[in-house]
Parts: structure tokens; C-alpha cells; sequence
């Protein structure tokens, strides 16, 4: 099967508006899952929520870094059904793919936006094996209503760098975390206790 004919999304106005919807709710309470069920995908060796998420935000405006590792064929489905642009830094890009949680870069390499216009920093999407298993933190801080303890497989280190990256606001970056069918938002707003 050539890279042209692997499918994006089934109906892509009405499933792109349903995972913007879900991104969305995500960022706005943060911490909670969100389901992300539009896509079947078995071709690509990346999470289904991950792909449909990509074909949502990514368009020909957006400067994307992949981190090392993802496949070629991966690459060349998101230039055909996003017309997306790739950069080899990731202080260069609108939105990093990351596929490997573990050898994730420290998040002071991405763009944070500028005291002026905040909302130029990057957007990082990252998969991880599990909603449980990492370091148990509560989130605080804006669209948080009551306990919100989270503990997705992340390195012990992203939560040191999340520190610093609260502390830029109004710059700092925002983070999607997925399973395969899930979405978690971390936007910048929010803090932890530990």
C-alpha cells in the first residue's frame, strides 16, 4: 500500500470537529481523559487519538519537529493529508511530535513564546504506555475543581521541567499526553504537588 492511499479520517470535517472538541476539553480541565475514537489505525505504529490529533491541528501554516524515530512513512502520511512543514529544531516548531517519552527533550529546547506573544511557543504531543505507573502528582491551578492525582509513565525529570515551564507563564509550552484512545491536556497554566 503506497503512503497515498493509507486513510486519514473516515469523515474528515465531522471527526476533525470531534477531536478538536475533545482537545479542547482537555486543556480546559486539565488532567481529565477525553475520548478520541475516529480513527482506526493499524498502519502507522503511532497511538489512533496521537494520529487523529494530528490531522486536527496540523495544517500547511504549521511548523512541525519530529523527534528521531518516527518512520519515514509516517512522515510522508502527515505531508499528504496535512501539507504540514518540518523544521530540524525544536525551538522552530508550532507542534514537536515526540514518540519516545523516555529520551524526550528537555522542555527549555522548545519554543516558549515571547512575553508579547505567548501563544507562538510550541504544542508537544506525546504518547505514553499508561495512565498509571509514573510519578503521582496532584494538579493545581485553572479548570481544576477538586483532586485531580495523576500519575501517567512519564520520566521522574518532566515534572522538574514542568516547574519552570508554570513558572514562564504567560510562556511556556502545552502538552498533550495520549493512549491510544485517550487525551490528557497539560496546559502551562497548571502546577503539582507533589
Amino acid at each position: 500500500m503506497t503512503i497515498t492511499q493509507l486513510p486519514g479520517l473516515k469523515n474528515p470535517v465531522h471527526d476533525a470537529q470531534d477531536t478538536f472538541r475533545a482537545l479542547l476539553a482537555a486543556m480546559a480541565q486539565p488532567g481529565k481523559l477525553f475520548e478520541i475514537e475516529v480513527i482506526k489505525n493499524t498502519f502507522l505504529q503511532v497511538k489512533a487519538a496521537y494520529a487523529a490529533t494530528c490531522l486536527t491541528l496540523l495544517d500547511l501554516e504549521t511548523q512541525v519537529w519530529l523527534q528521531p524515530g518516527f518512520s519515514k512513512e509516517f512522515k510522508a502520511w502527515l505531508l499528504f493529508h496535512t501539507g504540514c512543514s518540518f523544521v530540524s529544531q525544536p525551538n522552530l516548531a508550532n507542534f514537536a511530535l515526540i514518540n519516545d517519552v523516555e529520551t524526550i527533550p528537555e522542555l527549555s529546547n522548545f519554543n516558549w513564546g515571547t512575553a508579547q506573544r505567548p501563544e507562538t511557543s510550541t504544542t508537544l504531543l506525546i504518547p505514553v504506555e499508561s495512565w498509571e505507573g509514573g510519578k503521582s502528582v496532584e494538579l493545581i491551578g485553572p479548570g481544576i475543581l477538586e483532586n485531580q492525582q495523576i500519575s501517567p509513565k512519564l520520566p521522574a525529570r518532566f515534572w522538574d521541567c514542568w516547574k519552570a515551564n508554570h513558572q514562564a507563564y504567560p510562556q511556556g509550552i502545552d502538552v498533550f499526553l495520549f493512549t491510544e484512545t485517550q487525551v490528557m491536556g497539560l496546559p502551562r497554566t497548571v502546577n503539582f504537588n507533589l
